[in-house]
């Protein structure tokens, strides 16, 4: 795939990739792209089809995965998500630097493709903090919000492994955690700006 190198971004729910993820884009009209992933979950209050996920049904996702058209894939408490090679060569295609937001098993599964990517892994400062985070959104029922605690424990044991992350930024201070995202990217950033002008 041709283009700016794309960058993963992963880390448990609550980190606040999201957050890093906003701003990042919003500092930055017209560099980065985000690929919309997919997923049989149902949309929450506020998010688009097309623009948040395309949300879809298991059906329709199984075949996709069955013909390849997916560069990763995981269930996560009964739905499926997934990022198809389409998102990214769309992204691509506009000369952005494509930002794929996936989890753990994600970043293995994109490991063995040819995308050759940057893989940044944002964490929490510790257990207490992101349960605190995730207890505050008061999006999630008690069950939903263990299993993502459960989730996120496996997630934080694994970003210690080497070589599995190019950098991993603990997100204790947003300002700090953002300057150190932003010098990570500085030469893909750069990359895009001077094809711009």
């Amino acid at each position: 795939m041709s283009g700016p190198r794309p960058v993963v971004l992963s880390g448990p729910s609550g980190a606040g990739k999201s957050t890093l993820m906003k701003r990042l884009m919003k500092d930055h009209e017209g560099v980065f792209g985000f690929s919309v992933s997919h997923t049989t979950r149902n949309p929450r209050p506020g998010e688009e089809n097309g623009k948040d996920y395309h949300f879809t049904s298991r059906e329709a996702m199984q075949e996709g995965i069955q013909r390849g058209d997916f560069i990763e894939n995981a269930e996560f408490s009964g739905n499926l998500y997934g990022t198809s090679k389409a998102a990214i060569e769309d992204v691509q295609a506009k000369n952005l630097i494509c930002i794929l937001d996936v989890d753990i098993q994600g970043v293995r599964r994109i490991k063995e493709t040819n995308l050759n990517p940057i893989y940044i892994s944002i964490q929490p400062p510790s257990m207490e903090i992101l349960e605190k985070r995730l207890r505050d959104r008061q999006t999630e029922s008690e069950d939903s919000l263990q299993k993502r605690l459960e989730a996120a424990r496996i997630d934080m044991e694994l970003s210690k492994e080497p070589g599995v992350f190019d950098v991993v930024i603990i997100n204790d201070d947003l300002e700090r955690a953002y300057e150190e995202l932003k010098e990570i990217l500085n030469d893909e950033i750069q990359k895009v700006q001077e094809r711009k002008s």
